[in-house]
């Protein structure tokens, strides 16, 4: 295989890999019971499958395969360069599996996830884990990491432990507020007044169709509220009166609402979810071994960053 030929293989393998990998979530079922649930499709996968470092190690490590097959490295092997490619490279695989750009935060952890990948590289490459492979820059990475992941123990836990961590993480746990409302679309202009005049003819009762543009919503949580519509939103849906048409604003502007009913937040119980707990637990555990693992081997590099120096 060519070089060039390689380093598209590479860029294929990658956004396979991110289309593939951002499919996967789990779902979370809670004992209490009178409140409908809508589960998100399951990973039959490993845990450690569905961990963000490892997404990131993925992508991280196609981003330099391409240097890699391109030109060859030279200089003081305990100096790590990170040039202006990883910024380009970056927001290319981002964007096309995304769908947009990513933001500043999305790349500083992609360029420390290839910065992660590039000490396992040379790690790999110092154990002679290349050997058979050379060309292939993942396979040595997924090597060195194994050779990690063998020297990574979880550390001594009890019960007191897990329900500590257990209530520092409550909120992925609890039941929230679920509401059940209706938006009647008005034809046209959305605007504040247009609206408001809208609502107050459905308050009053004015004969009209308003079937066809009728939307009914069940058991939506907070979250989905602020995200769909924004907060202001949210809270004045929060502390609305059942059965009486309002107008609210939202990202899109202003809609006609009326909230039919409240269901009331169920916190979770411990007792009841404790396996669910331990394993989330030894997840995001094990996640910030390797990672702080992986960050010890990198303080023998010195590292030069091009791409912040380019800007």
């Amino acid at each position: 295989m060519g070089r060039m030929t390689q380093a598209h293989a590479a860029v294929l393998s990658i956004r396979l890999t991110l289309q593939f990998t951002s499919t996967m979530s789990t779902t979370r079922v809670h004992p209490a019971a009178g409140v409908s649930r809508h589960p998100t499709r399951t990973s039959a996968f490993p845990a450690w499958l569905r961990e963000p470092l490892l997404h990131f190690v993925l992508l991280g490590g196609v981003l330099f395969a391409i240097d890699h097959v391109l030109s060859e490295r030279t200089g003081d092997p305990h100096t790590i360069v990170v040039g202006p490619e990883v910024d380009e490279e970056a927001r290319t695989l981002f964007k096309a599996s995304r769908g947009r750009e990513p933001d500043a935060k999305e790349l500083a952890a992609l360029h420390q996830v290839w910065l992660d990948n590039e000490v396992l590289y040379r790690e790999g490459l110092a154990l002679q884990l290349d050997r058979g492979d050379r060309a292939i820059r993942e396979r040595v990475i997924f090597k060195a990491l194994s050779v990690v992941d063998a020297n990574t123990k979880l550390p001594p836990y009890d019960d007191q432990t897990l329900r500590a961590w257990f209530e520092r993480n409550r909120a992925k746990y609890d039941e929230p507020a679920r509401y059940d409302f209706q938006e009647a679309a008005l034809a046209g202009e959305n605007s504040e007044a247009a609206v408001r005049g809208f609502v107050k003819a459905l308050n009053a009762g004015t004969p009209g169709d308003i079937g066809a543009g009728l939307r009914v919503f069940k058991n939506r949580p907070e979250s989905n509220l602020v995200q769909s519509y924004g907060e202001e939103f949210a809270a004045a849906l929060h502390n609305a009166a059942p059965g009486q048409w309002l107008a609210l604003p939202t990202h899109d502007g202003w809609r006609a609402i009326r909230l039919d009913a409240v269901s009331a937040p169920k916190p979770a119980v411990y007792e009841s979810l404790r396996g669910v707990v331990l394993q989330d637990w030894t997840d995001l555990t094990m996640s910030e071994q390797r990672t702080a693992a992986v960050r010890v081997l990198a303080r023998k590099y010195r590292i030069r960053n091009e791409a912040a120096a380019g800007k």
